[in-house]
């Protein structure tokens, strides 16, 4: 497997992890920052890479810092969309 071809499969498997949330309706938050980015224009597709990114941005900060994943930073970091997350030091 090519470097290209592992980080397509983990976008894959954030874009996954992001769609399997939206069906659960958990937690919540996902899908009010889809409705309220869908309203102000983005495509639907746009929206769930960017939240993969912020999905990605919060695994990293995890592994980094050895810590359990802090939904709170999550939802934040989702609220925030447009903006992305800056990389932390």
């Amino acid at each position: 497997m090519s470097e290209q071809d592992d980080e397509d499969f983990a976008q894959d498997t954030l874009i996954q992890a992001i769609e399997n949330q939206l069906e659960a309706g958990e937690p919540a938050f996902v899908q009010a920052v889809l409705n309220k980015l869908s309203l102000v224009g983005y495509e639907r597709d746009e929206i769930i890479e960017l939240m993969a990114l912020v999905l990605a941005d919060e695994i990293d900060v995890m592994l980094r810092d050895d810590r359990p994943f802090d939904l709170a930073r999550y939802e934040q970091g989702l609220r925030a969309l447009p903006e992305l997350p800056e990389q932390a030091p």
